[in-house]
């Protein structure tokens, strides 16, 4: 059985002893009785050199039963050799062909046991020596060996050149690096030019090089061959130690200036503290804050937390991060306009003047809103009211909002809601968090100063949610009357009063409004304008203001009339007036490019004008067919951009079962009012045998251009129907006519929505003649003369009453 670790480096101990291997003096005659054989142990980082005594730590049952052989049959003496590769540091039995042949004869001086299976040998480098061959390999590598011994040969003055430049060059890292500073002065106290070679192994072993660089030194033995080796080695030491200075330096520098810096300022602060001259940054702070609040009227509530956290400032340490993070709170609420309260206008005519100076016509929208802040000025507070606005991009909606601030002398704040996801955003992060900072609401607050502020929600239809919240919900809290006067924000956690505070949101449609969020608003819908208002708006506000933009003065360019009409109908045909800017813009542009090159420009565009400016018409007539086909049918729509004219097309496919197919990218509410449709004409023609016939022997295939738009809704239901019932007929539906109108599978004709909408899209094409729902009536009787002028307008109950319209003489 094998020994004990511990055991066997106790008897190498023992033996160390026995033969007098501690004394150190015995080392005189060594080199007369080096053996011809000598026991191998490797070495994995770097080589050793002859000359400096110094200790090898060896690992492993293996390594110390070698080490005992050694210092009890080899008189302490064996080979250190390199391995060729350092990663097989932890392989005990490294191979001949993992060394490296030339090593250095080692003679063990002193063995120290370490921890348990680990032994420190102290001794000395003797001289190099070269493998002849192996002796043995296992279970101890042995080789016999021939030493290399230094040459005798006289010092030339060459070398001794060499060797005075590794003296000044060994002096001066001494000075850089301090790390070897006692080893390196015994190195050159003992410099001895008449052992150039022992001087030279002595530098090496305390170069810091890697391991083959080292191996490469030690196998050089032609003296000035390694003294200029040597030499280049410690240069690159050299260089290094400069570069470690270098950034020693800057850190101590910096470090210094910090500490001078600090100690400065607390001596210059308890100065001026002795003087009476400045107080120390806490009580600074805290007086800040105590003079911010001092005009404010706090509640109950409020001043009690206020006094709370002002205590708890007062006990901390200006360093410590809970000291900054309670100033912080302290000051947003000391930011907050505690009861400070912008003066209403009371002049409702003035209110009507602003609103007429900013909008053109949109007099039922105006009269909606002056009604409301009739109200508000009435009774003195805004409770229980919410503005919605609704209606498509570019009507106007976030400039009425900013005119209704106007017109009650209020400051305004708008945020965007739309794509927020972070009910945080709403209602502020908890103050547990790191940069923590209260929501929009209170943020706006803060910045307009007063308490009861018009406050606009923008894109209130896009508002989204995810795993962080939903902020619909929270907007629930601030937009009921009943709650909002005690809003509790997360990151305040004392209730504000947004009671005072006027909201007005935006949409562009209410259908991705949730329901109990929609119930909190009054809803005003901007349906658009016609040709003549938008030809309007361009002639009074977006020339005169894109005029302004480019530099010239009111009057210098005009547009004719007809101009105006082509811009409208033909590259500016929205709902909205924002790509009727858009075009003007560009036309203007155009003209000052033309001034800038050639110092003439069009103080009239006309017609004409217009096609070369902005080039090919955008838009061309939504009517398709010059005349009537049997199955199509012209519907009205009612979008996000607001109301569209578009057409239903019936064609028949020969089939042996008939059959249903429709296409037009269709939603299901859609599809689901072809198919109603597609069984009511069945049901009504049923004792119509051609029809039957027609049906049963023909596949109807449906389409709703444009296929590429997406398309949903009941409304089109009338419009399908008649679709159907012309092609089984074969009989055309006459012109100028469109309609819509939810369709029952007993031929009711329910009522829809965006009629002024719809109305206006029809005005825009050209089509004089319309069918709607006998239940929405009223809606168009409501609408203002200048929309209603001119068109004839057909009320239906039943299909049957579509029909009678439809192919009237």
């Amino acid at each position: 059985m094998a020994k004990d670790n511990q055991d066997i480096v106790e008897e190498i101990s023992d033996l160390q002893e026995d033969n007098g291997l501690t004394d150190e003096t015995q080392l005189q005659a060594i080199e007369d009785a080096l053996p011809k054989v000598l026991s191998i142990m490797p070495l994995s980082t770097r080589p050793v050199f002859p000359g400096l005594a110094l200790p090898l730590t060896f690992t492993g049952e293996d390594s110390l039963k070698r080490i005992k052989q050694i210092v009890e049959k080899e008189n302490g003496f064996m080979g250190v050799v390199l391995r060729k590769n350092s990663e097989d540091e932890e392989d005990e039995d490294a191979g001949e062909t993992d060394l490296y042949e030339i090593g250095t004869v080692f003679k063990v001086l002193r063995v120290v046991p370490m921890a348990p299976g680990t032994v420190q040998i102290l001794g000395q480098g003797v001289n190099r020596f070269r493998k002849e061959r192996s002796v043995l390999v296992k279970p101890s590598m042995r080789w016999e060996v021939k030493h290399l011994l230094e040459p005798k040969e006289k010092i030339t003055s060459d070398l001794k050149a060499y060797m005075m430049a590794v003296s000044s060059e060994i002096k001066t890292l001494l000075k850089l690096n301090p790390l070897f500073k006692e080893q390196v002065n015994l190195v050159v106290s003992q410099l001895n030019y008449d052992a150039p070679g022992l001087t030279m192994d002595v530098i090496s072993n305390l170069l810091s090089a890697e391991g083959d660089v080292l191996q490469e030194l030690l196998e050089t033995i032609d003296l000035q061959d390694r003294a200029k080796m040597l030499i280049r080695l410690i240069r690159e030491e050299l260089e290094m130690a400069k570069i470690q200075k270098k950034i020693q330096d800057q850190i101590e520098d910096s470090v210094s200036d910090q500490q001078k810096e600090f100690f400065l300022r607390k001596q210059l602060d308890a100065i001026k503290k002795e003087l009476g001259i400045e107080k120390d940054d806490k009580d600074t702070e805290v007086e800040k804050i105590e003079k911010k609040l001092a005009d404010k009227k706090l509640p109950k509530e409020v001043m009690k937390t206020v006094h709370d956290e002002l205590n708890k400032l007062k006990t901390l340490n200006v360093q410590s991060p809970e000291f900054n993070v309670t100033r912080s709170y302290l000051e947003t609420i000391a930011d907050l306009p505690w009861g400070l309260f912008s003066d209403d206008n009371h002049d409702i005519k003035r209110a009507r003047e602003i609103l007429d100076e900013g909008h053109y016509g949109l007099k039922d929208v105006k009269e909606l809103i002056l009604e409301f802040l009739s109200a508000v000025i009435k009774r003195g507070k805004i409770a229980g009211s919410i503005i919605c606005l609704v209606g498509p991009p570019g009507v106007g909606k976030t400039s009425i909002g900013k005119s209704v601030a106007e017109a009650l002398n209020r400051q305004f704040f708008r945020f965007s809601v739309g794509g927020m996801r972070d009910e945080a955003e709403i209602k502020g992060h908890r103050r547990t968090y790191i940069g923590a900072m209260p929501g929009k609401l209170i943020q706006s607050l803060k910045r307009v100063g007063t308490s009861n502020p018009v406050i606009m929600l923008d894109e209130i239809d896009k508002i989204g949610t995810s795993f962080r919240g939903d902020p619909a919900s929270a907007l629930l809290e601030v937009l009921d009357p009943e709650q909002n006067a005690t809003f509790l924000d997360h990151y305040l956690d004392v209730p504000y009063d947004l009671s005072n505070v006027l909201f007005i949101t935006t949409a562009n449609q209410l259908d991705t409004i949730p329901a109990p969020l929609l119930d909190r608003m009054e809803v005003i819908r901007l349906s658009g304008y016609i040709l003549e208002e938008k030809v309007e708006i361009a002639r009074q506000y977006l020339i005169p203001k894109q005029l302004r933009e480019h530099g010239f003065e009111p009057g210098e360019i005009e547009f004719t009339e007809d101009a105006l009409m082509l811009i409208v109908e033909k590259y500016a045909r929205e709902a909205g007036v924002r790509n009727l800017e858009k075009q003007i813009r560009k036309i203007i542009r155009k003209v000052t490019l033309k001034l800038a090159e050639s110092g003439e420009m069009d103080k009239e565009i006309t017609k004409e004008d217009v096609s070369e400016l902005l080039g090919k018409v955008i838009y061309r007539t939504e009517k398709l067919y010059d005349r009537s086909h049997p199955g199509v049918v012209l519907g009205l729509a009612y979008t996000s951009l607001g109301g569209a004219t578009l057409y239903i097309e019936s064609s028949a496919v020969k089939s042996k079962s008939g059959g249903f197919k429709r296409t037009g990218q269709l939603g299901s509410v859609m599809q689901e009012s072809s198919e109603i449709a597609y069984s009511y004409i069945r049901s009504l023609l049923s004792e119509d045998k051609a029809a039957t016939e027609f049906f049963d022997t023909y596949k109807i295939h449906m389409h709703v251009p444009a296929g590429a738009t997406p398309k949903d809704g009941p409304s089109a239901g009338i419009t399908m129907a008649l679709s159907l019932y012309s092609l089984a007929k074969d009989k055309p539906v006459k012109d100028n006519l469109a309609m819509t109108g939810e369709l029952t599978l007993t031929g009711k004709v329910l009522p829809i929505g965006g009629v002024k909408e719809k109305t206006i899209a029809a005005r825009r094409v050209g089509i004089s003649e319309l069918i709607f729902p006998e239940a929405n009536q009223r809606d168009f009787e409501e609408l203002p003369d200048y929309i209603k002028e001119g068109l004839t307008i057909h009320f239906a109950d039943y299909f049957e009453d579509v029909l009678k319209v439809a192919y009237k003489d």
